[in-house]
């Protein structure tokens, strides 16, 4: 560890891990509720260990990502975290929108919007939290004047992040656009913006682990994360194969899910 603020990404690797622990439990818990018999059947549902195994999930990848981020500013600012303060403000408001979504969730506290269920102050929290996380990251490369490319990437993939929750802000009546925007969070997370935020993480750890030319290595990154990002957008269409979107969205979800 090069420098001391570097420190703050073992808690949020730590709560990450317990996060993931607890995802493995109610997922092999929802496993078993296939079986039967089933004891916990009026305490623990399928549909509540479900909400809480799939939500765990988004929760602890994003942690992970946090944590990864304030290991790795540093060491390509080549200076210090703006805040080591605030980010641990930001990780005990995280936990604590966690631990109480998922109490939430027993007792079916939740928008019923699957992989979206947190209740809108819930949401509101996890706003706040990445407005956070985007100052503290912001600010430590701004003081360090020092930007490279792995940190752009790592920039960008984390503020379209947070633009593209904003659809799981509002409330829909109509299910069919419900599920329409609810894509734009999930599937533009998962196979878009992440793969550019794992692409800069990436891009960092063979660098540093092998030794490879920085110029080649992110000459190579803008080409993968492009080319992950375009087939991301479009092949968010796999998703719209049977909500009533027209039918020109089948042959595109086909080919970009599969270039994917």
């Amino acid at each position: 560890m090069r420098y001391q603020s570097q420190s703050v990404a073992y808690w949020y690797f730590a709560v990450a891990m317990v996060l993931f622990g607890l995802q493995l439990v109610f997922g092999l818990l929802s496993a078993t509720k296939y079986i039967g018999p089933d004891p916990l059947l009026y305490i623990l549902p399928f549909d509540v260990t479900k909400v809480i195994h799939t939500n765990l999930l988004i929760v602890w990848v994003l942690t992970g990502f946090m944590g990864a981020t304030y290991w790795m500013i540093p060491e390509e600012s080549r200076a210090e975290l703006h805040s080591t303060k605030l980010a641990y403000v930001q990780l005990v408001l995280w936990t604590l929108m966690g631990v109480t979504a998922i109490i939430g969730y027993l007792f079916r506290y939740g928008t019923g919007n699957k992989l979206l269920e947190q209740p809108l102050p819930h949401k509101i929290v996890i706003v706040i939290c990445m407005l956070i996380f985007l100052y503290n990251i912001g600010m430590t490369i701004r003081k360090a004047g020092r930007f490279t490319t792995t940190e752009a990437v790592l920039m960008i993939g984390f503020v379209s992040a947070a633009l593209l929750y904003l659809p799981a802000l509002l409330h829909y009546e109509n299910y069919t656009v419900s599920i329409f925007y609810r894509w734009w969070t999930i599937h533009l997370w998962v196979e878009g913006v992440w793969m550019m935020i794992m692409g800069g993480f990436l891009a960092y750890l063979l660098i540093r682990l092998s030794g490879a030319d920085r110029e080649v290595m992110e000459k190579w990154l803008y080409v993968i994360v492009g080319l992950v990002f375009l087939a991301g957008i479009l092949g968010t269409a796999h998703h719209y194969y049977w909500v009533g979107v027209p039918t020109y969205w089948l042959p595109i979800g086909g080919v970009f899910s599969a270039l994917e």
